[in-house]
């Protein structure tokens, strides 16, 4: 935990024995908090104590108190669930990782405490439930506050309880000790369940309060409060994952229409589309199959009508041969890939970047498509609006690549001022004067509308044949190079209106990391650990990864060496996928990567071990794929704790 200025250290320095079940006699809650202004909340359990649940009601609170939130968690795999965990840092000021190392471990059961003991800072708290779990006391590097939370639930909310309702008691509990909103809490409780049994609700509010009325003074000397720092512009804030930012960005864009096939972590984006779409008198379908939804949803855009489809990187890859024929057609489409681990079914519910090349090269032909990544949850809903743009005015397909990661993190940020970004979109079905042509070499084409009329009669098609400028199929070599050309050409002109990314950290020095997706916030955290520890260090970031803005080699060149980060394999000649992209671009031979494929997130000291191998120490020596090479050569000690917890081990 970080502490406000001018405060005492906010972590606790007195040991707490375990407690029983103690009576209310001594309870110091009225104890003075003490300010922090950062902490890392880590919640270990299994699945199907509805961790993720707790966590979220505890990032969704800090939205609304007006704090910045960013959380990570892991899932297994199997449908019949198994050991997980849901982490939430919260802060006062801007919150742009997860988090290295918990300041606050809760540990439902051994497993939980033995596997994630070593992610806890020394000096943090370990709240255990010490009906299922036996802490090693004499390991004085942590405060161990013992509490049956089990027993005390099924006290609280009767013997039929069992092992439900623990997590809304450790929320309770947290509440008190971090001195929340418990009023908030409690609304947020009562909204979360809201349509279901009234007992549901009650029950949860009574396992709230059992946990908040806890006398956790007895065993702990501390309380703690987030400091309150007034954000600047006064926007209210909200809080959502990214799935939910990406959908509701699509419905700001204008799009309402689409359609898709269910698989994990894509699948929630096709549920609020299809909850949502009707609200805006537009459809979402769930195809029979992947290539049934892409073919779908190239109707809809045929029609005139911008739409959506998007699955995970197995869906994509049966998708690819209908969106070839979007770029043959120049159909504009917008295709999301919530990339997960791979290949094939690989790992489900795991973190990984590794469909860039898929994403940007994945089809037959020369086969142009613009590809854009979200850096953040707030950026989800944005890139959304900048893929239906660059689709309508390029009449191409788009690809929208987020992760896992971005796809369940739950974040704040300010209020999208909707009255400025909402697009209306319908189709312009005015008159056409005669000599309409639709693949025009001299111009970007423009599909008009069926139905549109054209006043000299003369009606263009649309297909998958090489054509010339009217659609008709040709066999012409010199068209098929015209038009190649064609559709080559409008992303070069694409290029020349997209921005060039503004390098945090140092503008000039000895290394430029370069992150594109997820990695945004553990690379910016890691150039200020790096700048704090004298390193000449930058960060350039791409939202736009194919094609690359104009000027990025006038940056490397103020840079020594350029290593990208990413989660993806070095590969056969030792490059993750963007470092590939960037060499062949640039033939720079400073170009490096440090890459990872143990299916969990970056961690900020993880990159700086690969960065600058032998300089940085992981936390406690901890650390997933340890870089032995400037080109990102890895040792394979993946970290057994979180591969467990995520169901890989």
């Amino acid at each position: 935990m970080k502490q406000a200025e001018g405060g005492s250290a906010a972590s606790p320095t007195s040991t707490a024995t375990p407690a029983s079940g103690a009576s209310p006699g001594s309870d110091r809650a009225d104890l003075r908090p003490e300010n922090i202004q950062d902490a890392v909340i880590r919640l270990a359990g299994n699945s199907q104590d509805g961790i993720q649940t707790a966590g979220a009601f505890l990032a969704r609170l800090a939205g609304r108190s007006d704090h910045d939130v960013m959380t990570y968690m892991t899932i297994p795999a199997t449908i019949s669930g198994g050991p997980s965990i849901f982490q939430v840092r919260i802060g006062s000021g801007e919150v742009l990782s997860a988090g290295d190392e918990a300041d606050f471990l809760v540990a439902f059961y051994q497993h939980s405490y033995q596997d994630h003991l070593d992610f806890l800072r020394e000096g943090g708290v370990l709240l255990y439930d010490s009906d299922n779990v036996e802490p090693n006391l004499d390991d004085k590097r942590f405060v161990y506050v013992g509490v049956p939370i089990t027993g005390l639930t099924v006290e609280a909310l009767g013997g039929t309880a069992k092992d439900k309702g623990k997590n809304i008691f450790v929320l309770g509990l947290i509440s008190k000790i971090f001195n929340l909103d418990a009023d908030k809490l409690k609304k947020l409780i009562t909204e979360k369940f809201a349509g279901k049994d009234q007992s549901i609700v009650n029950t949860a509010l009574m396992a709230f309060q059992a946990g908040y009325a806890y006398p956790v003074g007895n065993v702990l000397t501390k309380h703690y409060r987030f400091e309150h720092i007034p954000k600047p512009g006064g926007r209210a804030q909200i809080t959502m994952d990214g799935n939910q930012a990406l959908a509701y960005g699509l419905i700001a864009a204008g799009v309402r229409y689409g359609a898709g096939y269910p698989i994990t972590p894509w699948s929630s984006i096709m549920e609020t589309l299809r909850r949502e779409l009707p609200k805006y008198d537009g459809i979402f379908v769930q195809a029979e199959d992947e290539l049934g939804a892409v073919s779908l949803a190239l109707g809809f855009s045929y029609s005139g009508y911008l739409a959506v489809t998007g699955s995970a990187g197995p869906g994509i890859s049966l998708k690819a041969e209908a969106i070839g024929w979007a770029s043959m057609a120049e159909i504009p489409l917008i295709v999301c890939n919530i990339q997960r681990g791979g290949p094939s079914t690989g790992l489900p519910t795991n973190v990984e970047q590794s469909d860039l090349h898929q994403a940007i090269f994945g089809s037959h032909g020369d086969s142009p498509r613009v590809v854009l990544a979200a850096a953040s949850v707030e950026d989800c809903f944005y890139i959304a609006i900048e893929a239906a743009r660059i689709a309508r005015k390029y009449s191409t397909p788009v690809f929208i690549l987020s992760d896992t990661s971005l796809a369940t993190r739950i974040e704040a940020f300010d209020e999208p001022d909707l009255s400025k970004l909402m697009v209306d979109p319908k189709p312009d079905l005015t008159p056409r004067e005669g000599g309409f042509k639709p693949y025009d070499l001299e111009r970007i084409t423009q599909h008009i509308p069926p139905g549109t009329r054209i006043l000299d009669g003369k009606y263009p098609l649309i297909g998958g044949l090489e054509h010339d400028e009217m659609g008709h199929p040709t066999g012409s070599p010199k068209l098929h190079m015209a038009m190649t050309a064609k559709r080559r050409n409008k992303l070069r002109k694409l290029a020349e209106e997209i921005p060039v990314p503004e390098v945090y950290g140092d503008q000039e020095g000895d290394t430029l990391l370069v992150g594109w997706g997820s990695t945004y916030g553990p690379i910016h955290d890691a150039v200020k650990m790096g700048r704090e520890h004298g390193e000449k260090i930058g960060a350039l970031h791409l939202r736009h990864v194919h094609p690359l803005p104009n000027g990025l080699e006038k940056i490397f060149a103020k840079f020594k060496r350029v290593v990208t980060v990413e989660m993806n394999d070095q590969g056969l000649y030792g490059y993750g996928q963007l470092a590939t992209i960037l060499r062949a671009r640039y033939c720079e031979p400073k170009i490096q990567s440090v890459t990872k494929t143990d299916g969990l997130t970056f961690r900020v000291k993880e990159i700086l071990q690969g960065v600058f191998p032998g300089k940085f120490v992981s936390v406690r020596g901890y650390s997933p794929n340890r870089p032995v090479s400037g080109n990102g050569e890895q040792d394979v000690d993946v970290a057994r704790a979180e591969s467990i917890a995520q169901g890989a081990g």
